[in-house]
């Protein structure tokens, strides 16, 4: 009985080191060479697995940028949005690079057509997901490019930076908490949210216009579904300087990267379809004060002329008295 567990003890044994010798020999022959500097990329960077630097998870990213420092000694068009400049200095540090400045950017809803401006014309009784409700129907409102509501883009932010606003029924950004990732606007069907440069000009302070909103449809009809929509009236157009406006499909669009957020367009869309963020808003209160300023002088210079030449036939008609001779 002794003579038999040991037998099978050594049996086990030997198949188990012929195993092992066989998985070493396997692991060698289809052995994947990584560059250990993958790996150093990869500790600095946040681990957020986010995709928003357009590849899957950090670990792609790190990837990435080894391959970008072998092939073209650049991490020019490579951006963590999450770590920003900072993480990308310590990439660049890490490969030998200089870093270089990457302008930030943020989230931005292109839709202000909320419970007041764009009421409901109907109501959806099925699974609370805009991807749902896209697929089964336009919406509850009259607009079928707008925001759903529904909060997809919420669900997909892991740094909870977007929420909807139970006043308006659309989504807000912090713009604080906000790192660019992309998420929400690929979570959304409506191709509603994009990514925007934070401010124009590289300035400081937050600098931003854009259209806010994507109705397609002709004037009157965009207008009829929601009393804040671009109605493609070409005025902005028309007074940009920098021919940073295109009208396009009945619905204005701003470039981003021409757009010197001047505030003239704002300023001059009449249906407020144009927003833009607080220091350009001074500027825009101070243009339409001009304007309004203008407005006020022009229609006294008018009412003064027509007043004058109202008194000149009368003038003219007026008998005039004769001057009294010397001696009389």
């Amino acid at each position: 009985m002794t003579n038999e567990i040991l037998i099978a003890l050594g049996a086990l044994g030997a198949l188990g080191l012929l195993a092992s010798l066989l998985l070493c020999l396997v692991a060698k022959k289809f052995n994947v060479f990584e560059d250990p500097r993958v790996g150093q990329v990869e500790e600095v960077l946040p681990g957020a697995n986010c995709g928003g630097c357009g590849f899957p998870g950090c670990h792609g990213m790190a990837d990435a940028c080894v391959k970008a420092k072998d092939a073209a000694n650049s991490l020019e068009g490579l951006l963590c949005p999450v770590g920003g400049n900072e993480v990308m200095g310590k990439v660049a540090g890490i490969l030998g690079l200089e870093a270089g400045a990457a302008e930030p950017k943020v989230a931005v809803v292109r839709c202000n057509g909320n419970i007041c401006a764009r009421p409901k014309v109907a109501v959806f009784d099925g699974a609370k997901s805009c991807a749902v409700a896209a697929a089964t129907f336009a919406g509850e409102t009259g607009c079928a490019f707008g925001c759903l509501g529904l909060g997809d883009c919420v669900k997909a932010c892991q740094f909870d930076a977007i929420r909807i606003n139970p006043e308006t029924g659309l989504p807000e950004v912090d713009e604080e908490k906000c790192v660019a990732c992309g998420a929400c606007a690929k979570a959304c069907p409506k191709f509603v949210i994009e990514l925007r440069k934070k401010s124009a000009m590289k300035s400081p302070m937050p600098k931003r216009v854009w259209v806010d909103c994507i109705n397609k449809d002709k004037g009157a009809a965009a207008r009829k579904a929601c009393q804040n929509a671009c109605i493609g009236c070409g005025k902005c157009q028309k007074v940009c300087k920098f021919d940073a406006i295109t009208v396009e499909n009945n619905v204005a669009f701003i470039d981003n990267e021409k757009c010197k957020a001047c505030g003239m367009c704002v300023s001059e869309c009449p249906t407020g379809a144009i927003h833009a963020t607080e220091p350009v808003m001074i500027v825009v209160e101070k243009l339409k004060a001009k304007k309004e300023a203008e407005k006020k002088a022009a229609a006294e210079a008018a009412a003064a002329a027509k007043a004058a030449a109202e008194a000149a036939p009368k003038a003219e008609a007026a008998p005039q008295t004769e001057a009294p001779k010397a001696g009389e």
